[in-house]
């Protein structure tokens, strides 16, 4: 396990070397692309000042944009999935809204609950929900469940890895969607920091926002593939126990 990671941060390492030395020696401008060591030093400036505000203030919309658009994601798959008036009824509106855009959401959503938190939140709850939705609707049509048996199982023990793959999905969405809100109406959050680094042209401050999206985004996604993990373990254990029975 440990021999895999080392391979994984292989390719990072050589990035990184790659363009320190492409841009102290001037191949590559610095306004344009800031060395990784003045990245690094950005970084740790940003981080004994405001920076954990921003990652504070975007986690908590992820999450509850997260929960709320997962939340209701299971709810209508679970609905679909027991009902095929249901699934006449919505599945061709939700397929026409999921190929929306994000930014085409954030005027409509800014012209109906303003600039505040709400509207950042609903988008990220849109981001999250059709993943979720798609992942858990195909599970119960996969299993061709009986109204019981998906009631009892889409959340449970048959349907956890293809529920997951959409959690995945949706979470990975969420921060999508997190950054077209703070890149439109925020003053704080790591989407505003992208926007700030843009408006007073440091690229240093924008790559050093995307980095840490992109670890938080890599440590979101290892908290669901670890419960993950621990739901199968637990689903394996439920079916040994319910065979002895």
């Amino acid at each position: 396990m440990i021999h895999r990671r080392l391979k994984g941060l292989a390719l990072p390492v050589l990035i990184v070397v790659v363009l320190e030395i492409v841009v102290r020696t001037g191949w590559v401008p610095s306004y344009q692309m800031p060395a990784p060591s003045e990245i690094a030093l950005t970084l740790r400036d940003l981080a004994e000042g405001a920076l954990w505000k921003h990652i504070s203030a975007s986690l908590l919309r992820v999450l509850l944009g997260f929960v709320i658009g997962a939340g209701l994601a299971l709810v209508f798959a679970a609905w679909v999935g027991l009902s095929s008036e249901a699934e006449a009824y919505l599945e061709p509106t939700f397929a026409a809204l999921r190929s929306i855009p994000s930014l085409a959401w954030v005027p409509l959503l800014l012209l109906w609950l303003g600039i505040d938190e709400t509207s950042k939140i609903v988008l990220i709850a849109i981001g999250a929900f059709f993943p979720v939705y798609v992942n858990g609707v195909e599970v119960g049509q996969m299993y061709g469940f009986s109204r019981r048996r998906l009631v009892l199982r889409i959340l449970l023990p048959a349907a956890l890895p293809g529920l997951f793959t959409g959690l995945r999905s949706g979470m990975s969405l969420a921060w999508m969607f997190l950054v077209a809100a703070e890149l439109i109406a925020a003053t704080r959050g790591l989407g505003y920091l992208l926007s700030d680094g843009r408006e007073t042209s440091r690229p240093d401050i924008v790559f050093a926002a995307i980095i840490v999206l992109a670890v938080l985004g890599k440590l979101s996604d290892g908290v669901l593939a670890g419960l993950e993990k621990r739901f199968l373990v637990w689903r394996d254990t439920f079916n040994g126990q319910g065979r002895e029975e």
